[in-house]
């Protein structure tokens, strides 16, 4: 079986394109780079079932070819980071409905399998916990940037389930939540890989606003199993499900576990959320996943508790401190 990643250079790409070919399979991934790096890749690049194109998705002809010649797609291809979303909304609303709709739409001619990639940020400001797939979606006003993400992504979702019933292409949605792990960067607005940098540098653990916002984190490699097991079904097509942890920390909670855990001697610093992002910026205060229909439906069950996790980023950043300090020299 071929399988083709977009966005298959990017943190959650590498670790499926990994996991894949370490299984067997043959992969192909297309990327930009944009937030993506070969670096993450690096490993495996040079496997011989490993066929891999440094381009954007909207290279229309290079698409159709590799869409053609794949048995399964999984869409990753997007703009990701509160940052770079609250910096380039015009780029995030074009990449991701754009994206999204010609993969979607490349598919659809040759009824391809197609998992598309949504985000807990649709969810919005609802305050319904914990948020099930069939929730209301409550999204901010549109003068506020902010919520372009999450508008975008809903969009894909509408297009995917479109196609699955006008169509019947073969897709699924899954919604992800504050996935972690290692070849993450920081560098996007990501708080695990900025809290341990920040910690392991002995510096001020910056977070934003009151530090009572939460969220529930998923290791890398357990959303990845989910997301197999899920494609491996025939009746999860036209289906959305919540992919992540249960586990909820505040912000401030979580800097007080990675200096614990890195043994630092950092302080937590509150920066204020106009300071961060501009003004009028809205936080979402909680994102707590109801994974009861994953659990049903395919086994989905996360392994790794937020410990668990905060070590393994803790260990690549400090395996990567040696490398990253040669480079400078």
């Amino acid at each position: 079986m071929r399988t083709l990643i977009t966005g298959g250079a990017g943190f959650i790409g590498s670790h499926l394109s990994e996991r894949l070919l370490a299984s067997g399979g043959r992969v192909t991934i297309i990327d930009d780079l944009s937030t993506g790096s070969m670096e993450n890749i690096a490993g495996f690049k040079r496997d011989p079932n490993l066929e891999y194109h440094i381009d954007t998705i909207f290279n229309r002809h290079l698409m159709a070819e590799l869409v053609d010649t794949a048995d399964v797609i999984f869409h990753f291809a997007a703009a990701v980071g509160v940052k770079r979303i609250v910096e380039f909304p015009t780029r995030t609303i074009e990449t991701n409905v754009n994206g999204s709709s010609l993969v979607l739409e490349l598919a659809a001619k040759k009824k391809k399998r197609v998992l598309i990639t949504s985000t807990s940020e649709v969810y919005g400001k609802s305050t319904k916990f914990p948020f099930t797939e069939t929730d209301d979606l409550v999204l901010g006003s549109t003068y506020n940037s902010r919520w372009s993400y999450a508008c975008s992504k809903a969009i894909d979702e509408f297009l995917a389930l479109a196609y699955f019933r006008e169509q019947k292409l073969p897709v699924t949605v899954i919604r992800l939540f504050n996935t972690v792990g290692p070849r993450q960067t920081g560098q996007y607005g990501m708080v695990v890989p900025t809290f341990v940098t920040q910690a392991l540098n002995e510096q001020p653990v910056t977070v934003f606003g009151t530090g009572e916002q939460s969220r529930c984190f998923c290791h890398v490699s357990d959303v990845i199993e989910g997301m197999l097991a899920c494609m491996a079904l025939d009746n999860t097509v036209g289906e959305i499900f919540n992919l992540g942890n249960t586990q909820e920390v505040s912000m401030n909670q979580l800097a007080g576990k990675i200096i614990a855990a890195a043994d630092s001697k950092s302080k937590i610093k509150h920066v204020p959320y106009v300071e961060a992002y501009g003004e009028g910026f809205e936080d979402m205060e909680r994102r707590v996943p109801n994974i009861n229909k994953a659990a049903e439906w395919f086994g989905f069950a996360p392994k790794h508790s937020l410990a668990q996790i905060i070590d393994s980023v803790i260990s690549e950043k400090r395996a990567e401190a040696p490398r990253m300090k040669a480079a400078t020299v």
